[in-house]
């Protein structure tokens, strides 16, 4: 009979959450030395050694224009995701009022359940001629393609608040703000972090669309712009760099939510 809640210990765990990596790099490793003992020259599957050759280069070693390329794509993909996180966490409030205020549920519901089915790639050739190929149209794309979907998923978790603590709440003359602020929020929050964490892959999605088609700096920009000469020994190391950055978020969020929500956990 299958105990499906055994628990293994945590450094049996860690050792299980290896395997994987361990075997898809063994993998990569076999099949790299594969091809380049019929090719030397092969770009497909650099080795290792090419593979940190080309991080040190991005990372380390300065351009003519003394700058490290990937510590300049780095800041400024992270200033682009920062404005559009902004205009994603105002969102949130629209939702909140949404879902809590008559008004504007009957305002904007609908409006933003149609344009949450809108591809936001659809929309860059717009945003490329109404706003051009700055800054602006990067978050914009990012804020398109993603706020609509958190605004929806707030609005949705405040419609499931249980109405007894509203109406206890308004028994207390507790007013519409501190109603929506102090009973609500703090009751979703954690299910807002969820979703802002789920859908934070969605965000490098956008953000690497708009850098590789209209860009000078960035991690997507840089991907596609190496690219063209086949330099998989740079481009795997922006990728891994990528997926790194975006692991570390997921992990501080769900951090956040086990340390500061232990209640939301054992609802769950």
């Amino acid at each position: 009979m299958i105990n499906f809640n055994t628990r293994e210990n945590k450094k049996k765990q860690f050792f299980l959450s290896l395997i994987p990596f361990i075997a898809l790099i063994f993998i990569y490793v076999f099949a790299s030395q594969m091809r380049h003992a019929k090719n030397p020259t092969d770009k497909l599957l650099p080795t290792i050694s090419e593979v940190t050759q080309g991080f040190k280069q991005s990372a380390f070693i300065s351009d003519t224009n003394g700058d490290l390329k990937l510590e300049i794509d780095t800041i400024a993909s992270f200033k682009r995701i920062g404005f559009s996180m902004l205009f994603i966490l105002f969102g949130v409030i629209i939702g909140l009022y949404m879902g809590a205020i008559t008004f504007f549920d009957n305002l904007f519901y609908k409006f933003f359940l149609f344009f949450d089915k809108i591809p936001a790639l659809a929309v860059l050739p717009i945003l490329f001629i109404t706003t051009g190929i700055g800054e602006v149209t990067k978050v914009t794309l990012i804020v398109v393609g993603v706020a609509p979907t958190i605004i929806l998923d707030t609005y949705l978790r405040v419609k499931a608040v249980p109405q007894e603590q509203i109406i206890k709440a308004m028994t207390l003359n507790a007013n519409r703000s501190e109603i929506i602020f102090r009973i609500i929020l703090p009751k979703i929050f954690p299910n807002i972090l969820d979703t802002i964490r789920l859908n934070f892959k969605a965000i490098i999605l956008f953000l690497i669309a708009g850098e590789s088609l209209a860009a000078t700096v960035g991690l997507g920009y840089r991907i596609f712009l190496v690219q063209r000469y086949l330099a998989m020994n740079i481009i795997i190391p922006y990728v891994l760099w990528i997926s790194l950055f975006a692991f570390l978020f997921d992990w501080f969020i769900r951090f956040w939510i086990n340390n500061k929500f232990k209640w939301f956990n054992k609802e769950q």
